[in-house]
């Protein structure tokens, strides 16, 4: 299946349905970034009461409480990103029960691709918790080493220009290609291919989402940057040569973040 057959198998998809995909995706993001925009106003008051100058310990409870954030995070950064896949797989429901068939509903697709994201967030906790007790974080969870901070940016930048980011963004630029090539049948089958979809996303991005730790994991615009960064470079014509040109200009600004660093 071509990109033009599924942007002609997505138009027959009753307008109804669209919108039920589109509200019930937004939402989840709207209730994230509500969570999100909360804590980071809580964690403003901390601080400017003097209650957030050291580390917190971890604690089984500081630690799940630092996964529930992870989790709602990387929910909120990438549902928007699952859009084109969602509306792609409904699209092929739809017309399958049109010829008698009943397939797994969209939402356990969509529940697959989350879950694959709320692993990434597991190791995104204990990647902080690391960070924390190699004394790399402040206690705004944002590095405090330039030549940690410049390490991060140039990785960022060279992953960029690497066949396996670019195998990865084929994978997720293309939901065509993906349906057709990973279709499983029954809800199992589209709940694995939702995994397998997030799988191939944190291919992409892995190393983007540990720029939070350069600008701030808490940081509303450094969160939204990279958000909007992921999402263009996904569904956008030039977003691959985007992409590129970005992986360059971390490399760039990485590079001058450390001869600074090393010359202070």
């Amino acid at each position: 299946m071509t990109d033009s057959e599924s942007a002609a198998l997505v138009r027959t998809l009753p307008l109804r349905d669209r919108f039920i995909i589109l509200s019930a995706l937004a939402t989840i993001t709207l209730l994230c970034w509500v969570y999100l925009i909360d804590m980071a106003i809580d964690m403003d008051k901390m601080m400017a009461a003097g209650n957030m100058m050291t580390l917190q310990e971890w604690t089984i409870a500081y630690f799940s409480a630092m996964l529930l954030m992870w989790v709602i995070m990387m929910t909120g950064m990438m549902a928007p990103t699952a859009i084109p896949m969602a509306l792609v797989y409904a699209a092929v429901v739809r017309k399958a029960e049109t010829q008698g068939s009943i397939l797994a509903p969209t939402s356990t697709f969509v529940t697959g691709y989350i879950v694959a994201w709320g692993f990434f967030s597991l190791a995104a906790t204990l990647a902080q918790w690391g960070l924390d007790e190699a004394a790399l974080l402040s206690p705004m969870m944002i590095s405090n080493s330039p030549i940690f901070g410049s390490a991060l940016l140039i990785g960022a930048g060279l992953y960029q220009l690497t066949p396996m980011k670019d195998a990865c963004l084929r994978h997720c630029r293309a939901p065509a290609h993906f349906i057709s090539q990973s279709w499983r049948p029954g809800s199992w089958g589209a709940f694995r291919m939702g995994v397998e979809h997030g799988i191939y996303c944190i291919g992409c991005c892995w190393i983007l989402m540990g720029l939070l730790f350069l600008g701030g994991v808490m940081s509303l615009l450094w969160i939204a940057g990279i958000t909007l960064f992921v999402l263009l470079e996904k569904v956008v014509p030039l977003g691959k040569a985007g992409g590129m040109f970005a992986g360059v200009g971390m490399i760039i600004w990485g590079t001058i973040m450390l001869i600074l660093a090393l010359n202070a």
